[in-house]
């Protein structure tokens, strides 16, 4: 046996007594993990390229199939644990870098969990959202200081463009070519029915969903893909892409195979080249370059759509913040380190950014302290889980929050983090048809809309339980979250009490 062969991961456990060999789960494996035996009128399974994606357990008509995770594990050791042990074989044997996708796996701390929501009981009473009105509509956007009137007393509404949304939540950016056609039709009627919005990822935007523009934000990232007029002027708002949170401090990659028929077209990049966005923006090396796309951006469509940089989550996010809120951008996106991706470098994905739990806290309070919190709105992903999730992160002084990975799951992923093979069973991270067909867009968007139906729900309870009746009332309302099992410098940087205090 050679020395880098790695028992499989995962291994596929066959019940013969129910097994009918009707073939469901090898028509249904892209991976091709499963076969007959004609000879033998068997069913046979090659567990090594089984990536416990859940199709043939799903789909299998009798029940026969369960996917275990393999016991046969290296010698154990506190240091070099299995899974260290197992990716230097592979870079020993391949001279490669390692890729991962969706977000970071890793056992680290989720503040959101160590963060517990205030209720109201007697001296501020609960409200009952079934009764009472409760408020979940949002606007992004510049602010201004103070109600201002004319000269005859009414009110002065000649604002900067907001977005408005009906509840605080829109689907963060997934690019056409890392996700499938029917992904992003389900994505775009699943907002426009929500009156939410959806975001195009670096990819541009297909001819066919044009007609959703009024609820699409389109982006442009440094490999300018898919860029034009006519692609900025489709959307709601215009999206600047400086980091990822699963990636910080690199560009993006979307393999050559990924880059077929409409997804070339709509890139504008010959078929089967590699998609490569720099690291930086070739024209952008400081926060004046920056005002300068930000403006460029704006002139381009008239000053009629608000302008939004997304950036990671970083060491000196408050400090990156600050500067975005003066180059003219209207909103902030700030991508946390456990946010979802198609591909990014393991060691990056696993090992750079922060939470970010703790970077919006401090780019809140930052910008409270500076007196330009008005100038932004703060929307915040990387990994928003459930309504709580959302609510929490709205109390520390988000406007809104991106979710995706949370979106995929509704469309069927089961996270089996291998999206950078294009063999997603579940037809959303790919592009060959026979697979992408899988995912029906009717379906799709319709479980997108259960799932925010029943977050907006949640949210007004929750509110409810505070006794607040509004988004704008619990935007930066700290005083209705508390820590457990946190340590000092932690609770300072949330800006929250200790539970019990």
């Amino acid at each position: 046996m050679s020395v880098e062969f790695l028992y499989p991961e995962f291994e596929v456990v066959r019940n013969d007594n129910r097994c009918i060999a009707c073939r469901v789960c090898e028509r249904q494996c892209a991976n091709e993990v499963h076969s007959y035996d004609p000879e033998n009128g068997i069913m046979l399974s090659d567990e090594t390229k089984c990536v416990n994606c859940q199709r043939c357990v799903s789909l299998c008509p009798t029940r026969a199939i369960k996917i275990v995770k393999s016991n046969c594990t290296l010698r154990e050791n506190a240091n070099w644990k299995d899974a260290t042990i197992k990716e230097i074989y592979k870079q020993a044997n391949s001279g490669g870098v390692l890729l991962s996708s969706m977000g970071n796996p890793n056992q680290l701390p989720v503040y959101w969990d160590k963060i517990l929501i205030n209720a109201s009981q007697v001296t501020n009473p609960p409200i009952d959202p079934l009764r009472e009105p409760m408020e979940t509509k949002v606007f992004l956007g510049k602010k201004p200081e103070k109600i201002c009137r004319d000269e005859n007393g009414k009110l002065k509404c000649d604002i900067t463009p907001q977005l408005e949304l009906s509840m605080p939540v829109m689907f963060s950016a997934m690019s056409y070519g890392s996700i499938s056609y029917n992904a992003h039709e389900s994505l775009a009627r699943a907002a426009k029915e929500l009156d939410i919005f959806y975001n195009t990822g670096e990819g541009g935007l297909h001819e066919d969903f044009y007609c959703y523009g009024e609820n699409t934000i389109v982006q442009v990232a440094s490999g300018r893909f898919g860029v034009y007029k006519d692609y900025l002027e489709a959307g709601a708002a215009v999206e600047i892409k400086m980091g990822q949170g699963a990636k910080p401090g690199i560009g993006g990659h979307l393999p050559g195979a990924k880059i077929v028929g409409d997804v070339s077209r709509t890139r504008m990049i010959p078929e089967g080249s590699d998609a490569i966005s720099p690291a930086p923006h070739h024209d952008i090396y400081s926060i004046e370059d920056l005002r300068q796309l930000v403006f460029s951006l704006k002139e381009a469509t008239e000053y009629k759509k608000p302008v939004i940089v997304k950036v990671a989550a970083v060491h000196n996010i408050a400090a990156i913040a600050s500067g975005i809120a003066r180059s003219g951008a209207d909103i902030i996106a700030i991508d946390g380190f456990r946010g979802g991706t198609g591909a990014a470098p393991t060691r990056i994905r696993d090992n750079v950014g922060i939470p970010i739990e703790l970077a919006l806290a401090s780019v809140d309070q930052r910008l409270r302290d500076e007196g330009i919190r008005n100038n932004v709105s703060l929307v915040v992903g990387g990994s928003i889980r459930s309504a709580s999730d959302v609510v929490k992160a709205i109390a520390l002084g988000a406007d809104a929050c991106y979710v995706a990975t949370a979106a995929v799951l509704a469309l069927g992923c089961h996270l089996c983090r291998t999206c950078q093979s294009g063999k997603c069973n579940w037809g959303i991270a790919t592009q060959r048809p026979e697979l992408v067909k899988r995912l029906n867009p009717d379906i799709g968007s319709k479980r997108l809309v259960n799932l925010m139906t029943a977050w907006r729900h949640e949210i007004k309870e929750l509110m409810g339980g505070m006794g607040i009746n509004s988004i704008e009332a619990l935007r930066g309302n700290r005083l209705m979250l508390r820590g457990i099992g946190l340590n000092e410098k932690e609770l300072q940087i949330l800006g929250i009490s200790h539970a019990g205090e």
